[in-house]
């Protein structure tokens, strides 16, 4: 399939799918006229690949999963490195919240005290 129905059929855009092979999480060959074509599997890859992101991960996290990005991740129990990179992952957002939290705080008080309110 070509770049434009793997786009529409796994809701990610021509883009992000680029961007996913230049990372070597994806692969396509070349029609001889240059088009990308992409195998079956590809839609079910870039879905865990979909998954791993919305889960918080970055992009070299997930190609850290690499070898199993074909299987059934959803339902698949994570592996001791998985669990490793979860926890840092994890780790980090919570950085990220209480710092936006404590940002959030100043800005609000500083508006009350000027303002008399928010």
């Amino acid at each position: 399939m070509r770049i434009g129905e793997l786009a529409r059929r796994t809701g990610v855009s021509p883009r992000a799918l680029r961007h996913y092979e230049a990372a070597g999480l994806i692969t396509s060959d070349r029609a001889a006229n240059g088009y990308r074509v992409y195998a079956e599997n590809a839609v079910g890859r870039v879905s865990n690949i979909r998954y791993l992101l919305d889960a918080g991960l970055t992009l070299d996290d997930v190609s850290t999963f690499r070898s199993c990005l074909d299987g059934d991740m959803p339902s698949t129990p994570p592996s001791a490195l998985g669990l490793e990179i979860a926890r840092e992952r994890l780790a980090v957002l919570d950085a990220r919240i209480a710092a936006q939290t404590a940002a959030r705080d100043r800005l609000a008080r500083t508006l009350a005290a000027t303002t008399g309110g928010v």
